[in-house]
């Protein structure tokens, strides 16, 4: 395998490009800016799928900006997030707020501390509304001299026009599934067959591919969750359904939560001096108040998130349809395992009857971001699968 299609490429071999993988343009445009004042642009997007990497290179770019060549201590001060000229933000709710949106502008005029530069890194960009974007034009327009912003988002389609004009886009390419197994394998040592599945199933999501591969449990909920949807026939099977899906991501974003939110929440205790099942003086439950209204923000994201990920994968359950449909062999197909059932369905229904589907799933997904009610909008969508028309 030569450099350009290798899981670990050469040129991301050393500190701090050591975490990047399968992405050897982006880190050359990246690392010669970092070295020549005169490939440096002050304000930068990355885009690229989700999984393929856009926060690791972001984090990267950081290290290789503040700290000096070959400071390696300082290198890893910013790759783990604490050397004092790194402010990242990503954000723990549905949208990024205006305050904090404010709160990184005000920062990026502080001159660097330490380091050679002051970095702001931006990850879900995408997730800003209009007018918090607004609040970044002039800073991402004049930046001071050292300091260099650094956004991240799926597309620059995702950001305002504005906001694209005074950026320098960065985009990554998406990694084979071949490549994403190989390296799931050499991470966490699972069986071959199992890594190749999950990197297709994830579609080559690094993130969730490594999931899956790991985790029985959610390969198995993932199937259900296809087959629960393949066996709905009417209206009373589009309720049962739909409450399943919303009441398994409720309990992955519980999962992933729960643990820590009770160590955030007695933290914030510990510090304000009050013993564990003592009561909380009326002075500190404000704070309390404060975080757990940003807890629950979070978990709102956990669960759209994970309600987001069903639909994408009910997406490539039903492209895989339409490809039987039209006449594409069953090598391609993202779903193998349950190519009977699908080929059942690709004979049962119309090619048009499939895309009806498919664009209700977009729907779904647009109605969802904006705050549509879980479960009425999944019912609503599986009526459709039933029935092969928009409710």
């Amino acid at each position: 395998m030569d450099a350009a299609t290798s899981p670990v490429p050469a040129a991301s071999a050393e500190a701090p490009w050591g975490d990047v993988w399968g992405q050897d343009a982006a880190v050359e445009t990246l690392r010669e800016a970092a070295s020549d004042p005169a490939a440096m642009t002050h304000a930068w997007l990355i885009t690229g799928p989700p999984g393929s990497g856009r926060s690791t290179l972001a984090h990267a770019f950081a290290a290789a900006l503040i700290a000096e060549p070959g400071d390696e201590r300082t290198m890893h001060q910013v790759l783990g997030g604490t050397h004092p000229d790194l402010t990242a933000l990503r954000t723990e709710g549905v949208i990024i707020s205006i305050k904090d949106a404010r709160a990184l502008v005000e920062r990026s005029y502080f001159a660097p501390s330490l380091g050679r530069y002051r970095v702001i890194v931006m990850e879900d960009a995408d997730r800003m509304a209009e007018r918090t974007s607004n609040v970044l034009l002039k800073a991402l327009e004049e930046p001071p001299e050292r300091t260099v912003w650094v956004l991240c988002a799926p597309s620059d389609a995702d950001l305002l026009p504005t906001i694209r004009s005074r950026v320098r886009t960065l985009r990554l390419r998406e990694p084979d599934v071949a490549d994403v197994a190989e390296l799931i394998v050499r991470r966490s040592d699972v069986d071959p067959v199992i890594a190749e599945q999950s990197a297709r199933h994830a579609q080559r999501h690094i993130g969730m591919a490594q999931r899956l591969a790991t985790d029985a449990a959610a390969r198995a909920r993932r199937d259900a969750t296809l087959r629960g949807v393949l066996g709905v026939r009417g209206v009373g099977d589009a309720v049962e359904v739909a409450g399943a899906i919303v009441a398994a991501a409720t309990d992955d974003a519980k999962a992933l939560t729960a643990e820590r939110d009770e160590a955030e929440r007695a933290t914030l205790l510990r510090t304000v001096g009050i013993v564990e099942g003592a009561a909380i003086p009326p002075a500190v439950r404000s704070q309390l108040s404060a975080l757990e209204d940003e807890q629950k923000r979070r978990a709102t994201r956990s669960l759209r998130d994970g309600i987001d990920r069903v639909l994408t994968d009910l997406e490539s359950m039903f492209r895989d349809v339409l490809m039987l449909q039209f006449g594409r062999d069953g090598a391609g197909l993202i779903n193998r395992e349950l190519e009977p059932e699908l080929r059942a369905l690709a004979t049962a229904w119309t090619p048009d009857r499939t895309l009806t589907v498919v664009d209700r799933i977009g729907v779904t997904r647009e109605n969802l971001e904006l705050n549509a009610a879980p479960a009425l909008a999944l019912e609503s969508m599986l009526v459709t699968v039933a029935s092969g028309r928009t409710p």
